[in-house]
């Protein structure tokens, strides 16, 4: 939904649900475009006259039928344009920062079956952008630009794999196209978030926290798993940009002497973490110190014995952490940029794992989740594993074979000095235990770690 604010000389677009929901800009995406145009210009082999051609996410249907599937954004192109609508297209003059988005031509019968066919002039309003014109003729308008060349997007998703979809329409052969510059800087752009980015993320963080609160206060011991668990990793999006937020907490609303020793060495780790982050340390750092912690805790429970030191030689701390610590957060749950050229994954059980391997920036966005489990398979590969076996009580850890495991993720902002913490949940065992066990309490933690 569109909606626009301000005098009738100076209006500005906006994305609102209604009710109390977060107005979201335009000038937001605008402000994205200009930084990805900044950046371009300060890239060797950009050359003058380059125009960026991103394409949307296209509608799908399901299967063979005609029943359309819910329709999401293309990532990039969102981070770029805000679209919401299918089947579009976008161009960039990388020297102007002038921007063409181009829509489907609709068919008349569309209007019959579906509603209003808009004019050009509406998306143009509605996502404050420089030009609009229809897919059918982005051969013509794109010539008219007489551009150099074209910057097609191109690259790996190094948490999926995948390849990045490259913008491509009937007549681009007739262009020059470069399908490997783009990429590297517009996955920078994304990886630092703006002040109005960061507004969307605390908003989607705040509604996310809220429905884990809910959670809490509705769980009912005995019901099943699929029905209710208490273990939950789960967050909501708000105009694409996401949140990730896991809590664990007993069924009952109380903790067993077990569940609340492994729990408060969960809680120990994320805490020693949030604490340690700023800008400039490794994220690998991190996920080591997590381990260390896990270690250490796990040696006052009684599970193991031995040099902690030891222990982290041989890797036993991804024996009950077998993730990353956590990942970059935005427009994807799991979002890009965290293994830029030249940085490679830690070939290390554990760290092999990890989704991010860089150094920690200001303005970053990112997940804190150690957990501690206890996962068959994973223990008893330990326990046939001398060099790992000889730190193991098999006594004390056979009291918690089936107990499962605690995660506990928060979403964090980086700044100049430590962190903002977005998630807004109950933590300690006391916090959990004392709302869980009053339906009208309320719970508002401090949202900051700065250091001085």
């Amino acid at each position: 939904m569109a909606d626009t604010t301000g005098t009738p000389y100076d209006i500005i677009p906006v994305y609102w649900l209604g009710n109390d929901t977060l107005r979201v800009s335009a000038a937001l995406f605008a402000e994205n475009r200009q930084r990805l145009c900044k950046g371009l210009r300060a890239k060797d082999g950009v050359v003058p006259k380059s125009v960026v051609v991103l394409q949307g996410g296209e509608q799908k249907q399901r299967y063979c039928t005609d029943t359309d599937l819910l329709f999401r954004q293309e990532s990039f192109f969102h981070w770029a344009f805000g679209v919401t609508e299918p089947d579009c297209y976008g161009a960039i003059d990388v020297d102007s920062g002038k921007s063409i988005l181009f829509v489907p031509k609709l068919p008349e019968s569309y209007a019959t079956w579906m509603g209003e066919i808009f004019p050009k002039e509406h998306f143009k309003e509605k996502y404050a952008v420089d030009e609009v014109q229809y897919t059918c003729d982005i051969v013509d308008v794109l010539t008219n630009l007489r551009p150099a060349v074209l910057l097609t997007l191109r690259g790996q998703n190094t948490d999926s794999g995948s390849i990045c979809r490259e913008a491509s329409f009937e007549g681009i052969s007739g262009f020059q196209v470069n399908n490997s510059l783009l990429h590297p800087i517009i996955v920078e752009c994304r990886l630092i978030k703006t002040d109005m980015e960061l507004e969307v993320l605390r908003y989607t963080n705040r509604i996310s926290s809220e429905a884990h609160k809910m959670v809490m206060k509705h769980v009912k011991h005995g019901q099943k798993e699929y029905e209710m668990e208490s273990l939950f990793d789960m967050g909501g999006e708000y105009y694409c940009y996401s949140s990730d937020i896991t809590c664990s907490f007993p069924a009952n609303g109380k903790f067993t002497p077990d569940q609340r020793a492994i729990y408060e060495a969960v809680l120990k780790s994320s805490r020693a973490v949030m604490a340690a982050i700023r800008p400039g340390v490794k994220w690998t750092d991190m996920h080591r110190l997590a381990d260390r912690v896990h270690l250490e805790e796990l040696v006052k429970i009684g599970i193991l014995s031995g040099s902690v030191e030891d222990m982290m030689k041989v890797h036993l701390g991804s024996v009950f952490m077998p993730h990353g610590l956590g990942h970059l957060l935005g427009i994807d749950v799991h979002d890009v940029g965290g293994y830029p050229e030249g940085v490679e994954r830690i070939n290390e059980p554990g760290l092999r794992s990890l989704r991010m391997g860089r150094l920690v920036q200001e303005r970053m966005v990112l997940t804190v989740e150690p957990g501690i489990y206890f996962i068959n398979h994973l223990l008893d590969q330990a326990l046939a594993n001398p060099v790992q076996s000889c730190f193991i009580n098999n006594q004390v850890l056979a009291r918690f074979r089936g107990f499962g495991g605690v995660r506990i993720e928060d979403d964090i902002a980086v700044t100049a000095n430590g962190i903002e913490l977005l998630t807004c949940v109950p933590r300690t065992v006391e916090e959990i235990e004392a709302f869980m066990a009053d339906s009208a309490k309320t719970f508002s933690p401090v949202v900051s770690s700065e250091k001085p």
